[in-house]
């Protein structure tokens, strides 16, 4: 019973089968023909389709939702690389402008060496400036092993800025010209009047107001204008005659109203100093 039971089984199955088969390569033939789908074959189509967007559906906005995330990290890691670039830049382009500055101001140190030819002179490097002593002193580099002695003139990139005040074997204590000790850093200076008139005077101190060095003590302000070169006059043995201090700002009387001052604006940055040029002597001189 059993054994005719499964063979009726087989013989359906085979039955569902061959009919299938025919089906389909009779709605095959019949598409192929007539070019159109069988009836009912297009809302059986359309029903799948709607079923197959629907079961889709899920998987495409995960899918979706996937490229999105990987577009924001996309575009949080470009971004974070274009901001490391322009940091880079920005640095590089600090750095260039600094190298560009020091150029400037060594090409200026070498066309002021260009002038002194006439004197014995050392070149040196700002070693140190503190902070709380900016306008009053600086370190430079080089001491009495290179033949540095108190009260030598130092030069800046374009002209004079201070002299030495204290001499070690290996460095240099340089009082600059904009010190607000009165009492130190006089300079003898002479400066052009009516003709060939040399007028003299002495550098005093720093107008911090101005901006501008103070000369007093004047032998005369006849001729004397604005614009006019000032430059060391070598009396008293403190500076070799010559050096280029600045140029005449304003003459005016001084705060008793009976002499008359000038007021100096410095040819050199007393501010941006990386290196100078101390003048020894008179070439050729002991």
């Amino acid at each position: 019973m059993k054994k005719f039971n499964s063979s009726r089984n087989i013989i359906i199955a085979l039955t569902i089968v061959i009919i299938v088969v025919f089906l389909i390569g009779f709605s095959a033939m019949q598409r192929d023909n007539k070019k159109q789908s069988l009836p009912g074959q297009s809302q059986t189509n359309g029903v799948i389709a709607s079923i197959d967007r629907v079961v889709k559906a899920p998987f495409i906005g995960v899918e979706n939702g996937v490229k999105s995330i990987n577009n924001l990290f996309n575009t949080y890691t470009e971004n974070d690389n274009l901001k490391k670039k322009i940091d880079h830049t920005a640095s590089l382009e600090a750095e260039v402008a600094n190298l560009k500055k020091e150029n400037e101001k060594l090409r200026g140190q070498l066309e002021l060496n260009a002038t002194l030819s006439n004197y014995e002179v050392v070149n040196a490097g700002v070693i140190n400036r503190s902070p709380d002593s900016w306008q009053d002193v600086l370190i430079i580099d080089k001491g009495k092993k290179d033949g540095i002695e108190v009260n030598m003139a130092v030069m800046g990139d374009k002209g004079l800025i201070g002299r030495v005040i204290i001499a070690e074997n290996n460095s240099s204590k340089v009082e600059l010209l904009t010190t607000i000790n009165q009492n130190t850093n006089h300079f003898p200076v002479m400066l052009q009047g009516e003709g060939d008139k040399m007028i003299y005077g002495l550098m005093e101190g720093y107008n911090n107001k101005t901006h501008t060095l103070v000369v007093s003590q004047l032998t005369s302000t006849e001729g004397l204008k604005e614009g006019t070169p000032v430059t060391t006059s070598g009396l008293g043995n403190n500076s070799p005659k010559g050096l280029l201090v600045g140029n005449i700002k304003e003459i005016k009387k001084n705060k008793t109203g009976l002499d008359a001052e000038v007021l100096v604006t410095p040819v050199s940055d007393m501010y941006d100093v990386n290196s100078v040029t101390v003048v020894k002597r008179l070439a050729g001189t002991e």
